[in-house]
């Protein structure tokens, strides 16, 4: 499927964003895996296993969805949708995350984490416009 969007240039923008934003989500979860690092020297009570099987997923995640969307932008309907489901749902298990109190993860990595979450909803509010959902029609 190629692209057949009314607004083919605030496609082909919002796009671009959410390729940048997931970049970004990898960048703060690989500075999350470099303070944990530091942290493990200085004070290795606030690094555990979570922390850095959490760290890792989610900054291969975040370059998978860069992938994904590059996909979306030749026109994959699958990979919007895609990227569409885990934008929304993604938040929510961040924010359980955070409001766990026996989830095993550190203040500073919750911290992290609603920084990567509020970043996902940015990237779910980018790919649930109108102009976005009219592009990646359902096939019929």
């Amino acid at each position: 499927m190629t692209l057949t969007a009314r607004h083919p240039e605030a496609v082909r923008s919002a796009l671009e964003s959410v390729s940048r934003l997931w970049w970004l989500c990898a960048g703060v979860s690989v500075l999350a895996l470099v303070a944990a690092a530091i942290l493990a020297v200085v004070d290795p009570a606030e690094v555990n296993w979570v922390v850095w099987l959490r760290g890792s997923v989610v900054a291969a995640a975040s370059l998978i969805f860069v992938l994904v969307t590059r996909a979306a932008a030749r026109g994959s309907r699958a990979a919007y949708t895609r990227m569409r489901w885990i934008s929304i749902i993604a938040p929510i298990g961040i924010g359980l995350i955070i409001v766990s109190p026996d989830s095993g993860y550190p203040v500073w990595m919750k911290l992290e984490q609603a920084v990567v979450g509020v970043i996902i909803v940015v990237i779910a509010v980018l790919l649930n416009r109108r102009f976005m959902r009219e592009s990646f029609p359902k096939a019929r």
